[in-house]
């Protein structure tokens, strides 16, 4: 049973009983967390919510990422992904690769996952007419596409504004956007590492608009870089301010820095304790988005596995082929079938549960009928 007298050795009785009464913990209560010598114990406070929420079951998707350019008009300092036009490391797919990729995997995927740079020369229509195509070609699947960066860049080069985008984006098939290009808020950091972004500002506002036109949308934090732990808990309550006024983010993603073919690849990246006590803290301090990803990619498949038991309650998915992590050193798998999820899944002790983008419940004969009700 849940005890708050056993976290007193820890200093941290009065945040279990806000916990345990599920009452809002501050900015000074995640700085204690963050403080305590003791993973265990913030991760046991973390695991108390989970179980609260969905027990032992474990979420996983059927998915696939896209990544359909790394040439990007913006130079982030922590990037290894963002390359210049020229460049020999630099690639652009066309459609008929894009098309031929997702067609590979058949009629099995239930999501798809489109991101990539904010290319200088693509324009709107060009990404209109492949999500198109992508709807023809797997009419059953969830589109998943473009962060609020590159939604403000389609905006600024087109010349119309945000909401115009947002709903030519909605009108073409886009079901939700992803969480990325949010980085950290500070804008400290910003000024250092990615002064040429939308900055914090601009991705809030991009995403209210989107929840307001009815696009849910996840959220993502990249952490372990140059950033204080302040800065994280800051990071953590300004999404959960926009999620009490719209309610349209569906998963938070803590993203681990990987740091290597960056200009900090001098850093060390984050170490195992630092993953796993960041997710327990965005777990308890962001009470108000149902879900958590211990993404893979980044963590490896061992630490996301006991993740599960740090607060967070989705695996994501088999992914297939991620470009973004991978080439700043991710030294995960590219892809995972369905059954060697389900088996990490089963081995850490839950209960594997195959979704879709908005964490209903899949499988063969949901894909049948998902089109007609999202």
């Amino acid at each position: 049973m849940f005890e708050p007298r056993y976290y007193r050795n820890f200093g941290l009785e009065e945040i279990a009983r806000k916990v345990c009464d599920r009452e809002r913990l501050t900015i000074a209560d995640g700085e204690k967390l963050f403080a305590c010598p003791d993973l265990n114990a913030v991760g046991s406070l973390a695991h108390e919510v989970r179980k609260r929420l969905y027990g032992n079951q474990a979420y996983y998707v059927v998915n696939r990422h896209i990544n359909y350019s790394n040439i990007c008009v913006n130079g982030c300092r922590f990037c290894a992904f963002s390359k210049k036009k020229g460049d020999p490391l630099s690639f652009e797919l066309s459609e008929e690769q894009i098309l031929e990729k997702i067609g590979a995997n058949g009629h099995d995927l239930t999501e798809i996952h489109v991101v990539g740079g904010c290319h200088p020369d693509l324009p709107l229509s060009f990404f209109e007419g492949l999500i198109g195509k992508i709807r023809e070609l797997q009419p059953h699947a969830f589109i998943k596409a473009f962060t609020a960066v590159e939604v403000a860049h389609f905006a600024k080069k087109e010349g119309i504004a945000i909401a115009q985008v947002l709903a030519r984006l909605k009108a073409a098939g886009v079901k939700m956007m992803p969480g990325g290009g949010a980085e950290i808020f500070s804008d400290r950091v910003r000024s250092l590492l990615c002064p040429e972004k939308l900055d914090a500002r601009g991705w809030l506002d991009c995403i209210r608009q989107a929840h307001e036109m009815g696009i849910k949308t996840n959220a993502t934090m990249l952490y372990g870089h140059i950033e204080t732990r302040l800065e994280r808990l800051e990071h953590l309550v300004a999404l959960r301010e926009l999620q009490d006024r719209t309610g349209g983010f569906v998963c938070f993603i803590p993203l681990s820095f990987q740091t290597a073919n960056t200009p900090l690849g001098a850093m060390e990246p984050p170490t195992g304790v630092e993953d796993l006590k960041t997710i327990a803290i965005s777990r308890l301090m962001l009470d108000n988005i149902p879900h958590i990803k211990a993404y893979w990619v980044m963590l490896s498949a061992k630490v996301a596995q006991v993740a599960l038991y740090f607060g967070a309650d989705d695996f994501d998915g088999t992914v297939v082929e991620e470009k973004i992590g991978h080439m700043a050193g991710a030294k995960s798998r590219q892809e995972m079938t369905r059954s060697e999820i389900e088996g990490i899944i089963r081995d850490g002790g839950f209960l594997p549960v195959e979704r879709d983008s908005l964490f209903r419940k899949a499988g063969r004969d949901f894909l049948e009928t998902v089109d007609s009700k999202v």
